[in-house]
């Protein structure tokens, strides 16, 4: 299969996105810089590491680098905290990092994050390369260079914009996935279609199960429409200050207090969190007279047709929040300003727009709606 390449482009430090089956085998022809006589770094998530990262590590080892070392780091959001970031800096601080070294990220979101994160401090910022081996990070969290790490208070609450030198999605490493994660980064493939592109959506409806199977045409159109996607809007407005980037966050206001309620645990992933997310989205739109009732009934047969959570009575354990519990992370909410909590809504699928004067008791009655599991 032909690699396809996505270009993000910016005013400062743009990279490429690389995208194809079995590219790990060629990283190297992937970056723009040379890699001889650099110290490289390779932070991996536990679960990929004696698959992915070890192919990274005898690739890189291959151009002469002066020397390459590898640190594993436990999966799960847990691990994206201040105390694994001192970890990280303390790792590549021990082992000689230098200006001119590069850190590979390998593995799903929270190692992209994390490794960003690290990239930006040390030494006041070293490049670093995404190699994104979950289907999430590699449509949505390893593009557009947010980086950081969860608080107690919130998700994401701490981080700089850093962007990648580049990004490496080889789609074989998603065979290895479970299933479970898989659905879950679906589910921000869906959004990109729920933000701006209907027809994108309709393509969606049709060929989703085919995505979700890892069928190749499929899979990787949907990944090479997502990355450009979200390479355009990163392009417009790359650290979020025009108010076009906060589109990308739609259902995730909502499914950031689903995760800062679960405390980070493995009851609610990512994805499936932004797939009830994003069905409060358009329930809320609904209630506030701004979507017809047949687009929120079509996000909500698609989404659970493929296997995802629609309702926060289908996370399980139970989720012990109340509506008024939730409310309260939203105003730790990146997106709120002066107390005022900014929701992304729908006027219809394709049809996201921002929307500030939303009044609690609508937003109350939308989320008791989905504890009580109607």
């Amino acid at each position: 299969m032909k690699k396809k390449t996505v270009t993000v482009a910016l005013d400062k430090n743009s990279y490429d996105i690389h995208i194809g089956q079995g590219i790990l085998r060629d990283i190297a022809e992937c970056l723009p810089v040379d890699l001889k006589d650099r110290t490289l770094f390779i932070l991996a998530d536990e679960n990929v590491s004696k698959i992915y990262a070890r192919q990274v590590y005898d690739r890189l080892k291959a151009e002469k680098p002066k020397s390459v070392q590898l640190m594993e780091m436990p999966a799960g959001e847990q691990t994206k905290s201040l105390s694994s970031l001192e970890k990280v800096l303390s790792w590549l601080l021990d082992h000689g990092v230098e200006r001119s070294s590069v850190l590979f990220a390998v593995g799903g979101g929270v190692i992209g994050d994390l490794a960003g994160f690290a990239a930006a401090t040390v030494l006041r910022g070293i490049s670093f390369v995404q190699v994104p081996t979950t289907l999430l990070a590699q449509v949505d969290s390893a593009v557009g260079g947010k980086t950081g790490v969860n608080m107690v208070q919130g998700k994401n609450l701490v981080g700089v914009f850093y962007q990648p030198l580049a990004v490496v999605s080889d789609i074989e490493t998603l065979k290895t996935l479970p299933k479970r994660q898989i659905l879950a980064g679906y589910a921000e493939i869906v959004k990109y279609g729920l933000i701006d592109d209907p027809s994108f959506f309709i393509w969606l409806e049709k060929e989703g199960h085919n995505v979700c199977a890892l069928e190749e045409q499929p899979l990787v159109r949907a990944i090479d429409i997502s990355c450009c996607k979200k390479a355009e809007i990163v392009r417009k407005d790359e650290k979020e200050q025009q108010g076009i980037r906060a589109l990308l966050n739609l259902g995730h206001t909502f499914g950031h207090a689903l995760e800062t309620a679960s405390g980070y645990d493995n009851r609610l992933l990512h994805g499936e969190a932004v797939a009830v997310g994003l069905v409060l989205a358009f329930r809320l739109s609904y209630r506030l007279r701004l979507c017809p009732e047949e687009d929120v009934d079509r996000v909500i047969s698609h989404l659970a047709g493929i296997g995802l959570p629609t309702k926060i009575s289908m996370i399980t354990p139970t989720l012990e929040a109340s509506a008024e519990d939730l409310m309260s992370y939203f105003k730790l909410d990146k997106k709120s300003s002066r107390g005022v909590v900014t929701y992304i809504v729908a006027a219809g699928i394709g049809k996201a727009h921002i929307c500030r004067n939303v009044l609690e008791e609508d937003v109350k009655a939308v989320l008791e709606h989905s504890i009580d599991g109607k």
